[in-house]
């Protein structure tokens, strides 16, 4: 049995150095990018504690999105009502 292992080895080196090295390639990678969503991730909690004009930019802008998404709901939901009147259809919620 050992020896069957050992001349398959033998007999498959290139692949088995290939699977060991994309092994080391593939961990490699995923170091690499834990390593960047950590640093990431800091510079986010940075920016939350010490504040930044940006961010007030970006949460004025998320409250008129917000509140342009809602009016526009509103005015569709008002849309539906008048059309399923007009066809005498219980509009399904």
């Amino acid at each position: 049995m050992v020896e069957q292992a050992k001349t398959w080895l033998k007999d498959n080196s290139t692949l088995v150095y290939f699977l060991l090295a994309q092994a080391v390639g593939i961990g490699a990678a995923v170091l690499s990018m834990t390593a960047y969503m950590v640093k990431l991730e800091a510079r986010v909690v940075t920016l939350e504690t010490r504040g930044s004009p940006h961010l007030a930019v970006i949460d004025n802008r998320l409250t008129v999105l917000e509140s342009t998404s809602n009016e526009n709901k509103r005015r569709l939901d008002n849309v539906i009502n008048i059309m399923t009147k007009e066809l005498h259809i219980s509009p399904a919620r």
